[in-house]
């Protein structure tokens, strides 16, 4: 875990028991420091190695107070006041103030008045119905915890994807650096790009395995070594996953790391149709009659024998794709290099760590040839949202900067908070002064799916909204999506031209399946970061891989489009 990231946890973790004490100026102060500290681009532990407490008192929202409490961990890796505000509660009350939709006023009350203090105590006593009936409770809200808990459960089960493919990545580095490993790859479920991952599978080739096992049982961030072996070993990382390494020759590793990748139902239908030709498939290879190696050094040549065209790792799902290589009519999946601009990204203006100029100098590093710069609307007040006098200046801002850098098309946008009646959050005039608009829910998602569909129905119908964002309001391990019809949603976006969001952040929302399902529609979409700061600009990786796993080809994929093909669409 990074040293940002770390500091963040921390901080918001100190911020809710604060909250919980009733020192709620003080909880603020943390939390807007840990929201800066999450976001920002640079680690705060080079800050102070480079500038001392001074270089830590600039950034935005760190005072003398919070700067000495940064150094306090950069230093010890402890922060004494976390320590004395986690022993001045129930440990379990923390844990519970993790659960999504469980914040530090509704352990409070429960605390105080049905003595919770654990999850087990919470599940409990919402399962027994004894919570329905607190002042500012109900049924609904004992059975949004049920739910709540499962979210929280699944999140310390399994890792998201962004976190544990940076994770593998590392690894696979070092692994790759060894002159005893002559090829190396991650397998299991990050290689199909899975939204959450449960552990990680590596695969490489070395003819001295043993120097490679040793190697990989004492990397710096291995908490314990389950087994060691001449072929396989596991791990348990201190960041709280399980790795395995296989160590295999050249000839069965393209069969391993098909076997590897998985998944089980897709794997499962090609031992079959092996079976069907007389022949067995295994990690091994595959094999004849007669015990015979037929295929087995790479994935293609096993997919070519079994009679079918390579199928790509985020498709093996067995939900097709096996029918679509047979015929030979799978999709040409958006290159993860296809994409020339994003759409969704916040500065200093809102809510964003970075100015417009960083954003933009940024963006034209990675060749793209066009951006939307969206900061917030005014309701958003927590994330300092513009209000319609603030847009105007900020839009001269914005053509300031594409003057500066000629080389990238700069769209005046804003992300709009749908508000609860389906208004969106500008009146007309501000929005037709904008560029892009990318209409969003915020707040509210509570609401009974019929209502809710009639708010986004009417938001949709508004004629002002380009791009739908974060359809469904997700937040993966963290929040589960609000009700709504979206096939409703879809049909409406069809007919008034709007596009669908894959929000490449810590959402992916779209979902895979939902992706599928708007595909059907005949609608477009646009992958965005979502960015709040320089380094998130680099997760559009997981936006392709999402839009990947929904079977989308370049051409569903509206910013994977060059500008003079792009800019169609703002007539």
């Amino acid at each position: 875990m990074s040293t940002n990231k770390s500091i963040a946890e921390i901080f918001y973790q100190i911020a809710e028991i604060l909250e919980l004490k009733g020192q709620v100026w003080e909880s603020r102060a943390y939390q807007k420091a840990a929201r800066t500290i999450e976001m920002f681009s640079k680690d705060v532990s080079d800050i102070y190695k480079e500038k001392g407490l001074e270089g830590l008192m600039d950034i935005p929202g760190v005072g003398e107070g919070l700067a000495k409490k940064i150094e306090e961990f950069v230093n010890s890796g402890k922060i004494k006041k976390h320590q004395e505000v986690l022993k001045s509660i129930p440990s379990g009350l923390v844990e519970i103030m993790s659960i999504p939709g469980m914040g530090p006023k509704k352990a409070a009350k429960l605390n105080k008045e049905l003595k919770i203090d654990s999850v087990e105590k919470l599940e409990k006593a919402a399962k027994d119905g004894e919570i329905r009936n607190l002042e500012g409770f109900g049924e609904k809200s004992e059975q949004d915890i049920i739910k709540n808990i499962e979210v929280f459960k699944r999140g310390l089960e399994r890792m998201f994807l962004g976190e544990a493919l940076v994770l593998a990545k590392d690894i696979l580095g070092r692994l790759k650096a060894l002159k005893e490993v002559e090829a190396a790859e991650i397998a299991g479920s990050i290689r199909r790009r899975k939204e959450t991952i449960g552990d990680i599978d590596i695969l490489v080739i070395s003819k001295n395995p043993g120097k490679v096992m040793d190697f990989f049982v004492k990397m710096h961030n291995v908490d314990f070594v389950q087994s060691k072996g001449d072929t396989k070993s596991s791990v348990t990382l201190k960041e709280g996953l399980d790795c395995d390494l296989r160590v295999l020759d050249e000839r069965s590793f393209g069969a391993a790391l098909n076997y590897f990748t998985g998944s089980k139902e897709h794997n499962v239908r090609l031992r079959q149709i092996a079976i069907t030709k007389g022949w067995k498939l295994s990690e091994y290879g595959l094999f004849d009659k007669s015990g015979k190696q037929i295929s087995g050094k790479t994935e293609e040549e096993i997919y070519k024998k079994l009679g079918m065209g390579y199928i790509e790792p985020e498709l093996r799902e067995n939900q097709g794709e096996i029918e679509a290589a047979q015929k030979r009519t799978l999709p040409k999946l958006v290159p993860y290099n296809s994409i020339k601009g994003d759409l969704h990204m916040h500065t200093n203006w809102s809510d964003g760590e970075s100015t417009i100029e960083g954003m933009v100098k940024a963006c034209s590093g990675l060749g793209y040839q066009y951006i939307s710069i969206t900061d917030h609307s005014k309701s958003e007040r927590i994330a300092n949202g513009l209000d319609e006098k603030r847009v105007l200046k900020y839009i001269e801002e914005i053509e300031r900067a594409g003057k500066k850098f000629p080389e990238i098309q700069i769209l005046a946008g804003s992300e709009v908070s749908i508000l609860k009646d389906g208004k969106l959050d500008f009146p007309k005039q501000t929005l037709e002064k904008l560029d892009w608009v990318v209409g969003s829910i915020h707040s509210g998602f509570k609401m009974p799916e019929k209502e809710m569909t009639s708010r986004v129905l009417k938001a949709l119908d508004s004629g002002h909204i380009n791009l739908l964002g974060h359809p469904t309001g997700r937040i993966v391990n963290r929040r589960e999506p609000f009700q709504v019809d979206l096939e409703k949603v879809f049909e409406k976006a069809k007919e008034k031209n709007v596009l669908m969001e894959i929000n490449s952040n810590r959402r992916l929302d779209l979902s895979d399946h939902n992706i599928r399902k708007a595909a059907e529609f005949g609608l477009k979409f646009c992958i965005d970061t979502d960015a709040h700061s320089i380094n998130q600009i680099k997760l559009m990786e997981l936006g392709v891989s999402q839009a990947r796993r929904g079977w989308l080809e370049e051409k569903d994929v509206v910013n994977s489009w060059n500008w003079e093909k792009f800019k169609k669409l703002l007539k």
